[in-house]
Parts: C-alpha cells; structure tokens; sequence
C-alpha cells in the first residue's frame, strides 16, 4: 500500500485520545501479515501500545502516537492533499514510518523498530508506559513523529500546565464592599502576568503564556466566592524558574496547583538536514530509557488541531526518503 493511501486507511478510523482500540489493532493486523513481531503493551483497560520490530531487536526504532485530538473528521483527498482528522497529526507520520521501515527491510536488511503510544494528545501515559518496556535497553536512537514541516528539530519548548485559584467572599452584588471578588483577583493577576516578561533562552525563544480556561461565579446578582483560570506555559528555561516568577506575580492573591510539566529538550542534530526548533511539546521527554532522540515529520503544526488539518501527498513520499535517510545515517554511527 502506498504512503498516502496508508494515511487515508488510518484516518477512517475514529482514534481520538481514549479511543485507539480499533487503530491499534489495524496497524497490528498490518503489519503481522507483513512478518513483523508484535507487543501491545497495556496502558489501560482499553488502550495499548503497539510495539513492532523485526529480529535481530533493532537499535533505532521510529516512534508517534495514536491517538488525535476531537472531533473526528473523515477523510478527503484531492490531486495533491489529504484532508482530515489526524492527516498531519500524526497518521500520516504513522503512514510514513511504517513505509520507511519497511522498505529499510527489504532493500537493505536494516531492521528498524516501530513504537505507537496512546494519549500523546493528553497525559502521555502511553509514553510514561513504554518507558518501562525490556525492549528500551536496546534502543541507541529514538526518531520521533510529529509535524515539522519535514525539517529536523534540534529542541522542543516544554510546558507547564497549572491553574491559579482565588477565593473571595461571596455577598449580594448591590453592596460590594460587604464581599470580596474571587473574579477580581484572578483577572488581577492575569493582567499582571500578561503585562509581565517572563525569562527567555537564546536557543527555545520566548517563555509564552496561554490563558486556555476562565471560571468562576455563582451568579450575575452573586459577588463571586471562587475563580479559577487554566494556563499552558510554553517553557524555554526550567519549570523552577518560571514558577518562582509566575508566584511573585501572585503575590498570595491565589494559590497554584501545578498540573503537569515536561521541561524544555534538546535534541540529537544530524548533518544534511534543515534544521528547527519547535514550540511544541512531544512524548519525547517521557521516553528517556529509548536512547537519543531526534524529532522529524511531514505537516505543519499550525494545520494540527485544525477542523482544516492537511498533509500534501508529495510531503509524505518525502518523508519516507527522509526516515529512510535518517535511519541509514544512524546505522553508521
């Protein structure tokens, strides 16, 4: 099956995060009619890791994950692109390695591993899952899938999610000195943290902030007794850093709960490759045991997440040739 066909077979299937049953199970059926040794690893009741190699175990495996952010969108294609949930995001790169490693095989016998994780879009429990794996200790190079416009990333920003909570007082909105504002505070502090430069890096850029989600209030009448906001960091520099910052901005008006973090990374350079560094955060920092990584794929970030998510065909046969370049270069080493 040719890549770009492969990427409309995976996208048919419906694997928004928490839902990658029946893609795993396809690229399994897949790839054992193929000869390919198989392992789901368990992460949950309901979702697997799809671990792939040929033997002798081999020592780059490629890597991406199965899952895609709602809603599911069906597939459509054109003379030039693919259209659809997951096209760049990340089935095309699925579609793109499995080709890779398969032509590996049977041109130059270079056996090249395949490791699919589940809940990238969210926890990256299924990374934090493969970490475990026997199968790690054998890994030299990890090449990881995400779109970067088929440029090697050499660093990848982390982020810090976490919410800034605030308390008040509640009390009948015709006397507001009797009450106190959990909605005043929060938005206080939010201007303050909007109108505040965070620490930067020379080689990751500009610390950035998104305010994803705002909350709080019982009513238009009611002063608000609790508030809360939802934001995602975009780290250049260590979590330690920007919390420090971020709580002397709060100044005790609300306190932080800090939800996740992966620190910022970089990454395993190669020659004769153009190079990048990416905003985004990858599982990559949660499969340390998997040798050095290296991040490489077909698509642009900004089409990801989009109800217009894209990859042109042309891009995926060129990805291929450059998982093709990638794994040959590494062999040599």
């Amino acid at each position: 099956m040719r890549v770009s066909e492969l990427t409309i077979e995976l996208m048919k299937i419906d694997s928004t995060s928490g839902n990658e049953g029946r893609l795993a199970g396809f690229i399994a059926d897949y790839l054992d009619e193929a000869g390919w040794k198989l392992d789901f690893q368990k992460v949950s009741d309901t979702q697997s890791n799809v671990i792939a190699y040929r033997e002798p175990v081999p020592d780059i495996w490629f890597s991406t994950h199965l899952d895609t952010v709602p809603p599911f969108i069906y597939p459509t294609e054109d003379a030039e692109n693919i259209y659809g949930r997951g096209a760049c995001d990340a089935k095309g790169i699925i579609a793109s390695q499995i080709t890779a490693a398969e032509s590996l095989w049977e041109n130059e016998k270079l056996p090249v591993g395949l490791l699919f994780t589940v809940e990238e879009e969210t926890s990256s429990a299924g990374a934090k899952m493969a970490n475990t794996h026997p199968l790690a200790e054998f890994c030299r190079y990890l090449v990881n899938g995400e779109p970067t416009e088929n440029k090697l990333a050499i660093g990848s920003k982390g982020t810090l999610r976490l919410k800034i909570l605030a308390e008040g007082k509640a009390g009948h909105s015709a006397y507001p000195e009797f009450g106190e504002s959990a909605i005043d505070k929060i938005l206080e502090v939010l201007v303050d943290l909007k109108n505040t430069k965070l620490p930067s890096d020379p080689f990751f850029g500009d610390t950035t902030v998104n305010i994803g989600e705002i909350s709080g209030g019982l009513a238009l009448n009611v002063i608000a007794p609790k508030a809360e906001a939802g934001l995602a960091i975009r780290l250049t520099t260590p979590k330690k850093t920007i919390i420090e910052a971020i709580e002397s901005i709060v100044r005790g008006r609300a306190r932080l709960e800090i939800l996740s973090c992966s620190e910022p990374i970089k990454l395993l350079p190669l020659d004769g490759f153009e190079q990048t560094v990416v905003r985004f955060t990858t599982d990559i920092p949660y499969l340390t045991n998997w040798g050095k990584p290296l991040l490489i794929g077909p698509g642009s970030i900004l089409n990801a997440h989009t109800e217009n998510e894209f990859i042109s065909k042309q891009e995926l046969s060129d990805a291929v040739m450059l998982y093709r370049k990638i794994a040959l270069s590494l062999a040599e080493k």
